[in-house]
């Protein structure tokens, strides 16, 4: 690594842990404890409800956002989180939120941000794989799909994350070997946010740079479904990524 190289990473180093204490509330104090977050997970299938269950447990005050509150699984879900979670429609989930999670099917995502309202000022985490199936493979429907949910909510910080492993360790990461989580987001402060999410579910987060790289992190979503869902010939894999000097 050039110096140049070595000085801008020590610099990016330095700026997060800085970040992750301001984030914390500790401004120096490194015991302190971050406040909790309010979340809006909109979406109850799989990943929505691992995420909510996980988060609720961890100390956050989690709210799904769903068309159907009131129906009798949504109320098991929340009856099985605890912790004060609840259900509420869409608007209403994510009026007191300061993070919202998009857990929903790519082809909703334009309509769902119009039932949301405003999400200025939000971070919006968007872990969503844009597939595609056909002839027995999968393939990236859209090129750049943080991208393209930044451009609806242009006041909020999107972050693009959770997209390169399975619910499964969302709930439970294995004990046997970490999984790492990229992560990209142009806003340091919101990337630090849910690099603390990441790290309470027990995962391992790695910042990949600005959301422009989201779309390289989609391209790993899909290569992850590929390998571990479509191919019994080739053996699985979880991404394990290890920062260098």
């Amino acid at each position: 690594m050039t110096d140049l190289r070595r000085i801008a990473h020590t610099a990016t180093a330095v700026a997060t842990a800085a970040l992750l204490l301001l984030v914390a509330g500790g401004h120096g104090a490194l015991a302190a404890e971050p406040e909790p977050e309010r979340i809006a997970i909109i979406g109850t299938g799989n990943v929505g409800s691992a995420l909510g269950e996980r988060w609720a447990a961890a100390g956050h005050a989690v709210t799904w956002g769903t068309r159907r509150p009131d129906d009798e699984d949504i109320a098991a879900l929340v009856a099985r989180a605890g912790h004060g979670a609840s259900a509420q429609p869409l608007a209403d989930a994510v009026a007191d939120a300061g993070v919202v999670v998009l857990a929903i099917p790519w082809k909703a995502v334009d309509e769902v941000l119009d039932k949301l309202g405003e999400l200025a000022g939000r971070i919006v985490v968007d872990p969503i794989n844009a597939t595609r199936f056909a002839d027995g493979r999968v393939t990236l429907a859209h090129p750049a799909l943080a991208e393209h949910i930044a451009s609806r909510v242009p006041d909020a910080r999107v972050v693009k994350a959770l997209n390169t492993t399975v619910a499964e360790h969302m709930r439970a990461p294995p004990d046997t070997h970490p999984v790492t989580v990229p992560l990209a987001g142009d806003d340091p402060a919101a990337v630090a946010r849910v690099t603390r999410l990441i790290t309470d579910l027990g995962l391992v987060a790695q910042p990949v740079g600005p959301l422009y790289n989201a779309r390289h992190v989609e391209a790993m979503g899909i290569l992850y479904i590929d390998v571990n869902l479509m191919h019994e010939d080739i053996p699985g894999f979880e991404y394990r990524l290890e920062p260098v000097d």
